[in-house]
This record gives C-alpha cells, sequence and structure tokens, in this order.
C-alpha cells in the first residue's frame, strides 16, 4: 500500500473495489510499536492500560483483570442508536481507522491490522448507528461497534444482509481480534467515523460542484449571457484563487459553444441608439456571478480535502506510544475539531450552491423575468397541463431545508463524562448533517439538470450548445424524455439524482 492515504484511494476501495495491501514495513511498525510498549508498559501507570477509562482513570485495575478492562470498553461503550451508516460511510471510516494504526503510535498487536484489512478488502461492513458520538475522545461509541465486530460480536452486513460477525468470521476462517495490551481502548479511541463520513462527504461535494458549474454554463448558454462574465482580464484582478480557477472552469467548458455573445460584437460597436435594450446588458446575478460564489466554495473544499487526508494519515488515538522518543504521552489527539470545523464549513458552501441552483431553476421557471421561455417550461397547453410547476416545489423546499441546516454543528458543545469531556466537537454529528445537506443539493441540481433539457428543447439549443452541456443533455434525456403532456416526475428525478452522484466531470 502507498505510504500516505488519500482520498482517491478511499474512492477507489470504497466505490472502484480496490483491494488494500499493506506492506511488511508498514506491519514492521505496527510491530515495533507494540513491542516496545510491552516492555515499557511494566511497573507503569498508563492510562487505559492499568486504569479505568475517562473519568474512572483515577481507579488502578489490577493485572489479572487487564484484558477484561479492554473487552469492556468495547461492550459498555457499544450503545449507538439510529440506522446504521451507510456501506460507503462504515468502509470509509475502517479505512480511516486502519490510517491511524499503520502510524505506528498506538501500540496495537498487528493482528488488528491484518483483521481490519480483510474487513475491508472483504466489505464486511459493521453494523454502526449514526446516533453516539460527541466528537471528543473521537468517536466511542461508533467505533465500539467497529470493535465489537471485530472481536466477533455484534452484527455485520456481509453479501447483504445483516448476520452475526462471528458466524461471517468463522464462515470466512477468520480469528476474531485478540487483546494483548491496549486494543480494546485503541480501537474505539479517535477521529476515524466522522473522517471516513467526511471522506464520503468530500467526494459527493466535489462532484456536485463541478456538475454545478457546468449547469451554470448551460444556464448562461440557454440566456445567451456574455461571456466576460468568466473572462481572465475580469477575474484575475480579483485576488481569489478559487474564483480564477472557476471562471477558467468555466472558460474550458464554454469554449465549445454557440449560443454565448460577445460583448464586444454587440455592445462595442457603436451602432446602437435604442433607448431600451432587448436583450439583458448584464445578467441576474445568480447566472453572472458564479466564479464569485462558487470561488469560495472550490476553495472551502479544497481546504477540508487537504485537513482530511492529514487526519486520514494521523495517530489520533490516546495515548501516544511512541518508540522513537521512548515514551507514552497523554493528550488529546481524539478531539474532533478539525473535521467538525470543516464540515460545517462544507455544509454552509453547499448550501449556498443549492441556493444557486435554486434561483437559477426560478429563472428557467419564471417567463416574465427570462422572457424567452414558457411559464414553467410548459410545452402543452397553459392552463391545461402545468410543465414543470410543482417541480419548483420540491426545489424550493428542499432548498430552504438546506437553509435550517446550515447552522454550524461545530458551536453545540455540551459537557458529559462527568464533565471529564468538558468540550466536546461534536464531529460526527457535523459530518451527517453535512451528508444531509449534500443529499438535498443533489436533489435540488437534479431537477435543474431535468430543466435545462427541457429548456434547451424549448429553444432549440442541443446543437448550439458546449460539447460539455450538449452531453449532458444527451445523458438527461436517457432518462427524461421531453415533457409535453403532463406526467409524474418522481422516478426521472431518483434517476438523474443515481447519475449525478456515479458519474463525476472531475473538472480541473
Amino acid at each position: 500500500m502507498q505510504d500516505r492515504l488519500t482520498l482517491d484511494l478511499v474512492e477507489q476501495v470504497v466505490y472502484q473495489g480496490k483491494k488494500l495491501v499493506i506492506s511488511e514495513a508498514a506491519l514492521d511498525q505496527v510491530r515495533r510499536s507494540y513491542e516496545f510498549l510491552a516492555q515499557f508498559s511494566r511497573e507503569k501507570v498508563i492510562y487505559g492500560i492499568n486504569t479505568g477509562f475517562g473519568p474512572m482513570a483515577q481507579w488502578r485495575v489490577e493485572d489479572a483483570y487487564l484484558k477484561d478492562l479492554q473487552y469492556n470498553i468495547i461492550r459498555s461503550h457499544s450503545t449507538g442508536a439510529g440506522r446504521p451508516l451507510d456501506d460507503d460511510q462504515a468502509m470509509a471510516a475502517m479505512i480511516a481507522r486502519l490510517g491511524t494504526f499503520l502510524q505506528g503510535r498506538s501500540g496495537v498487536h498487528p493482528q488488528i491490522v491484518e483483521l481490519l484489512t480483510e474487513f475491508i478488502n472483504r466489505r464486511i461492513i459493521p453494523f454502526i448507528p449514526e446516533h453516539g458520538s460527541v466528537g471528543a475522545s473521537g468517536d466511542l461509541v461508533q467505533l465500539a461497534h467497529i470493535a465489537l465486530n471485530l472481536i466477533g460480536e455484534g452484527e455485520v452486513r456481509y453479501q447483504g444482509g445483516w448476520r452475526p460477525a462471528g458466524e461471517v468470521l468463522a464462515e470466512l476462517g477468520l480469528e476474531p481480534l485478540e487483546i494483548h495490551i491496549r486494543e480494546g481502548l485503541s480501537a474505539t479511541n479517535g477521529t476515524s467515523v466522522m473522517t471516513g463520513i467526511g471522506c464520503i462527504n468530500q467526494l459527493l461535494a466535489e462532484r456536485i460542484l463541478d456538475r454545478a458549474t457546468l449547469a451554470a454554463v448551460w444556464m448562461n448558454e440557454i440566456a445567451s449571457s456574455y461571456d466576460d462574465l468568466m473572462a481572465e482580464p475580469l477575474n484575475e484582478v480579483r485576488r481569489q484563487d478559487g474564483q480564477q480557477v472557476i471562471a477558467r472552469r468555466m472558460r474550458d467548458l464554454a469554449a465549445s459553444s454557440s449560443c454565448l455573445r460577445r460583448r464586444e460584437d454587440d455592445l462595442y460597436d457603436g451602432t446602437h441608439r435604442e433607448k431600451v435594450f432587448d436583450h439583458k446588458v448584464q445578467p441576474y446575478y445568480s447566472l453572472r456571478c458564479i466564479p464569485q460564489i462558487y470561488g469560495p466554495v472550490y476553495e472551502t473544499l479544497a481546504n477540508a480535502r487537504r485537513v482530511l487526508e492529514n487526519e486520514l494519515n494521523s495517530a489520533c488515538d490516546n495515548p501516544i506510544v511512541d518508540p522513537d522518543h521512548g515514551s507514552v504521552y497523554h493528550g488529546g489527539n481524539f478531539h474532533g475539531d478539525y473535521i467538525s470545523l470543516e464540515q460545517d464549513k462544507v455544509k454552509i458552501a453547499m448550501v449556498r450552491v443549492a441556493m444557486t441552483t435554486e434561483r437559477q431553476l426560478n429563472y428557467l421557471f419564471h417567463d416574465r423575468i427570462n422572457g424567452i421561455l414558457p411559464p414553467f417550461l410548459n410545452t402543452g397547453e397553459l392552463g391545461l397541463n402545468y410543465g414543470m410547476q410543482a417541480c419548483q416545489f420540491t426545489a424550493t423546499s428542499t432548498t430552504a431545508e438546506c437553509q435550517t441546516l446550515a447552522m454550524p454543528n461545530y458551536v453545540h458543545s455540551i459537557p458529559n463524562n462527568n464533565d471529564n469531556q468538558d468540550i466536546v466537537s461534536m464531529g460526527t454529528n457535523s459530518a451527517l448533517l453535512c451528508r444531509r445537506v449534500l443529499d438535498n443539493a443533489l436533489q435540488v441540481l437534479s431537477i435543474q439538470y431535468i430543466a435545462l433539457a427541457q429548456a434547451t428543447d424549448c429553444l432549440g439549443f442541443r446543437d448550439r450548445l458546449c460539447a460539455a452541456s450538449r452531453k449532458a443533455y444527451d445523458d438527461i434525456r436517457t432518462f427524461q424524455p421531453h415533457i409535453q403532456e403532463d406526467t409524474p416526475f418522481y422516478k426521472e428525478i431518483a434517476s438523474v439524482i443515481r447519475f449525478l452522484r456515479e458519474n463525476p466531470l472531475r473538472l480541473k
């Protein structure tokens, strides 16, 4: 396996079936940490090895019960509630936990690395309830559910159904995890679940932004906008990197379009003497200001990717076992603030994308605003037929829910654990709320893509679109034919959602 875990590797493993291979060098690093801890821990007081956990750390645990101590934290903390995490979220969480162990700072036996790798490669999905983590001491409850499966207890999803973990391990010839020194604590302590969910969120958020950028180009083609909104001289004088990236992406996408107008040809030729201009001199903000709106979204996602990849390659449990310096350090690397804050930022940024998409939809549906399209893109008999009128209700209500969810979760610390955990990150909740916003934004974007295809038909623009918009039009038409007579949309919307989720543009 490559030395550093990346989002690209997570995507390949989770969605493309790539198998993880742990190098001997990485296993040697894990083994070295374990052997150092086995020697160092003798005759010393070390948290979670011969003490209780959390506020119980003031009580020594006798040597005869040290293995029981590790099993107890796994079983006692398997208290989650709610629906289980999706398979992709659970897979990414296991990859993130593996990344922590591979740093060689956990003092765990190599068996846990090998078994966790088997879970990932064989797609044995732990039952991980969505509720239970406060995000400090990491994701104790959700990680305990993973650890419960590693010791052969609880339930896993394997080959499509939920089954007892011990039964699946026996069927596959895998030995349950054996406790050696601190495998129970290390398996349950850290930020891996919020990081895993964050990784899945990141992949989806990047796809949504790319698709929204293409939709914005397509929108401006429908409106026959002047192309200088994406011009390099305009955008480069605003010293913001993200704005320039989005403007460049729009220029690249729009290069083959024959729909956009050049201001130099239309308005700078000295021939206009009319008092009122038929064509808008400047489009509405939701069309014209895409580099300025999506630029900070791009930068937010770029920083979130950096933080997530750093976390994938971090030792995030406690205490930290350091054979290099010959000591064990107690601290708070399990605290989830980095992930929580980034997930809130991604969530807020994607709410902005949903809002912009909804406003662009309103332009397409509102004939008195666009001046070129029938009301609600209705090509049937007005009054008798309704076109996409009700689709706007769905888009508007979904966007409104996004706005409600935009409140940062990072600031919602509630002390607990006898005030041992007196300030917490709520990182997993932040990641889960972010996922809900992403799903909502994708729903709004899917309605927009159907509407853009309908608007293209209304104007007869298909062959004038840029190559990327034309391909998007053709893709949508495989799910949703041109609408004249009224028809239900819900199945087609679901099909477009799946298509957009599974077919990234990968703009650079």
